[in-house]
């Protein structure tokens, strides 16, 4: 019977109740929208991470493998391809006994025969659009059919299942006898594992960067007119009610606008789907059905958001529960300490100190996540403290009556004050790290050997034992440079193994890390010097030197250019030189193409010797493209796991995720703002209701309007800018220690970049201008025609 009259109250208690119902379930609709569009990309990439992962499949080695004496097994070959910095997954695979049930790829029909290849959708409209020469060549034969979405994490994958002859196959290193394709999730890929924490990771942010604001707006709307409402049930209390009814009223009236906000939050939530669905997070996109939350997580959005209004309601009436005449009986609330200050300094001190010392040493998991919550909750806790303490500043500096009225209030109540822009806190300090983090890495990346090697394509081949792959051997060598030799405006830069005939006695080949020591042609070359001063980025040969052994492994299998650039240059004046007599007595030559002897491409420097890599400079994007095609067999053959790639291709693949990394931070900042501008919104209105009484006593004594004003303004807008200053240096002081710790050569300074301004500073102003929405009402309330007050 009392939650009826609570709701009757609510429905029928006047413009004022209509009014406070109204605000509340804007403001809670927009938070369930945010909070519901966090929550559908969480589920798609959950449901992406847990697709069948067929590219992990693992097979027999075929070393003493008879053709087709497994029944029902396949070859399979699996490599990573690309095209313009777009990766590709390539499955080549034969099947050995067409009588016999072949392993079954999800996606696809049927194993495809030789001459055959499926692709995905993705991949066709690519191919159709681009000559055949620069990609569609690499793919012999006709398409059998598309690729299905079982074996794509979204639409843009790129992904080829090429079919091919046993005896093709057989001749590729990397090739494996298959008679299961692996069904485990992706995520459980070991390969996978650390991208995998990494986004759930930075989902866990995400979430606390948006629930925080959210809870601080449910809590915010459902207070609003708090004190008129404590006035009234404190009445009520007089008048019989129990504290128990008192709390039933009041749950039923802030549970009722909590409803049908999250009624409305959901209805908005659909009209915005389809644009969630463009959003990339992993940098490429979901497919649209994946993205979007479950039946229990719609119903736990829909049942606990009016119960965590009712709950903040029933806590803001706690003083009329413990006596009728609590709510009149008005203390000023103890002042906050300095002390609330310290959780921040800690977590600022362990970021520049033990978490991230710097010196290129790795940075602590544990101490690096304990400094970022100690940063997070000390942004809240010191946050009214340094509100006080700007408002006792003002009040002592500034003369103007609306200031000093304004920064008098603050003083007085800095925790109140503060509470309702904590989300922007947490949204500006996480935007400003990642948006001062993500540049610095990016122009690191791309400047790595002064930005001289962002067109040169590296092309290592593989082991010398065939696990995973072997160096090209002389004859394929000379076949490969004149074939690369022969496009226009190309230079190569030769890269061949070092073998034991090279060394002298005194200098072994080095290992390959692990146990035992097994040799490793990665781990030691030899490059002609007048090729290498073709490439001045990665070094020079002292005067008189014809060739020189090095150590190329970084430079050609590293995916972060930043340990790359700090390993450059790889060769100086006191590089050893390379013996002038190698392999059958010939001298390292030249592999440059285009020069007077690009013809012979280098054949006087192969004799005798594999070539572990090639660099290849090509400026055309097209001749690029054409030399990437041609060097398909070539890498089939040495069974090669790296793709060919420039090294700003290998750049963009990090920079794609660091700028989706950066787009959706600054998505959840501008968000955040958004629900925080609601709040402020509610906020302003319920202080203006609440004291209504003040206000309207000030115009009658002949303050004017416009000052009245100008104090609801500074009241909001002084905590605002005061956190996001604070936060904003915060997210510096994170900022800064990550980047000296990647120890980036010539790192710009942390400064974000024009879409995190505009987005913050766009936020700011926008938040702003909701709060200007709630003055109209200021006017209206203090009329004094309406000068009589209960």
């Amino acid at each position: 019977m009392t939650f009826w009259l609570g709701l009757r109250l609510s429905l029928r208690g006047g413009r004022e109740a209509a009014v406070r119902l109204a605000l509340v379930a804007a403001a809670v609709a927009m938070g369930v929208t945010v909070l519901l569009s966090t929550v559908a990309l969480f589920n798609a990439f959950r449901v992406t991470a847990e697709r069948p992962c067929w590219e992990c499949t693992t097979g027999s080695a075929p070393a003493g493998w008879a053709l087709g004496a497994t029944q029902g097994a396949a070859l399979w070959n699996h490599r990573q391809d690309s095209y313009a910095g777009r990766p590709i997954e390539r499955l080549d695979v034969a099947v050995l006994d067409p009588a016999a049930p072949a392993p079954a790829v999800p996606g696809v029909p049927a194993l495809p025969a030789a001459g055959r290849f499926y692709v995905s959708p993705a991949l066709a409209e690519l191919m159709a659009a681009v000559p055949r020469e620069q990609l569609a060549d690499r793919f012999p034969g006709a398409r059998a059919g598309l690729v299905g979405r079982a074996a794509l994490s979204g639409p843009d994958d790129l992904v080829a299942v090429v079919g091919r002859t046993p005896g093709e196959l057989a001749g590729m290193a990397g090739t494996v006898a298959v008679d299961t394709v692996a069904t485990f999730p992706a995520a459980q890929d070991p390969a996978a594992d650390d991208l995998t924490a990494l986004y759930e990771h930075g989902f866990g942010i995400a979430a606390i960067g948006l629930i925080v604001p959210l809870l601080v707006l449910v809590g915010t709307a459902t207070r609003l007119a708090a004190a008129r409402r404590e006035a009234r049930f404190a009445a009520v209390r007089l008048a019989g009610a129990t504290a128990r009814q008192i709390n039933a009223i009041a749950s039923a009236d802030a549970a009722l606008g909590a409803l049908l906000g999250a009624l409305a939050g959901v209805a908005l939530f659909q009209a915005v789907r389809p644009a969630l669905a463009g959003v990339a997070i992993t940098g490429s996109r979901f497919f649209p059905d994946v993205v979007t939350p479950t039946a229990p997580q719609y119903a736990i959005v829909i049942a606990g958001v009016p119960l965590a209004a009712a709950a903040a309601a029933v806590w803001s009436l706690r003083r009329v529960r413990i006596t009728p005449l609590g709510a009149a009986r008005r203390t000023r609330a103890s002042a906050p300490g300095w002390w609330r200050v310290l959780p921040l300094l800690a977590g600022l001190g362990l970021f520049a100190g033990p978490a991230f010392a710097g010196g290129g040493r790795e940075p602590d998991p544990l101490l690096a996540d304990a400094g970022l919550a100690l940063i997070m909750v000390g942004l809240m806790v010191a946050g009214p403290w340094l509100t006080m303490l700007a408002a006792r500043l003002a009040a002592r500096l500034t003369r103007g009556a609306a200031t000093l009225l304004a920064a008098r209030r603050l003083a007085a109540e800095p925790k109140a004050a503060f509470r309702s822009v904590n989300g922007i806190v947490l949204a500006v300090f996480i935007g400003t790290a990642v948006a001062g983090i993500v540049p610095a890495v990016v122009s690191g990346q791309l400047a790595a050997g002064d930005g001289t090697l962002n067109e040169v394509m590296r092309v290592p081949f593989g082991y010398a034992d065939a696990a995973p792959g072997r160096p090209l051997p002389p004859g394929e060598a000379d076949e490969l440079l004149a074939e690369v030799g022969a496009h226009p405006g190309v230079t190569v830069l030769p890269i061949y193994r070092r073998t034991t005939t090279q060394d002298p006695p005194a200098a072994p080949l080095p290992c390959d890390p692990g146990p035992g020591c097994r040799l490793d042609f990665m781990l030691g070359h030899v490059v002609s010097c007048d090729d290498l001063a073709r490439f001045p980025a990665l070094g020079a040969c002292a005067p008189g030197v014809r060739a020189v052994t090095a150590d190329f492994n970084r430079l050609l299998t590293s995916d972060n250019l930043l340990s790359v650039d700090r390993n450059l240059p790889i060769v100086d004046p006191t590089s050893p030189s390379a013996p002038a007599g190698t392999g059958t007595g010939k001298d390292v030559g030249s592999g440059s193409g285009n020069d007077a002897d690009s013809g012979k491409a280098g054949a006087a420097a192969s004799d005798g010797l594999s070539l572990a890599a090639v660099l290849i400079r090509a400026d055309d994007p097209a001749v690029r493209e054409r030399i990437r095609t041609s060097l398909t067999p070539y890498v089939a053959r040495s069974g090669s796991a790296e793709t060919p790639l420039t090294f700003a291709e290998v750049a963009r693949f990090r920079e794609v995720l660091l700028d989706q990394v950066e787009r959706v931070a600054l998505a959840i900042v501008a968000l955040t703002l958004l629900v925080a501008g609601c709040g402020l919104l509610v906020a302003v209105a319920g202080g203006v209701v609440e004291r209504r009484q003040p206000f309207t006593l000030l115009r009658l004594s002949g303050t004017p309007t416009r000052t009245l004003s100008l104090v609801v303004v500074l009241e909001t807008a002084v905590p605002v800018l005061l956190a996001a200053l604070v936060a904003a240096a915060a997210g510096f002081g994170v900022a800064g220690p990550v980047i000296d710790q990647l120890a980036i050569k010539s790192a710009p300074a942390a400064l974000p970049g024009a879409g995190y301004l505009l987005t913050v500073g766009g936020g700011l102003l926008a938040a702003l201008l909701i709060v200007l929405a709630g003055l109209p009402l200021l006017r209206r309330v203090t009329a004094p025609d309406n000068a009589r007050f209960e």
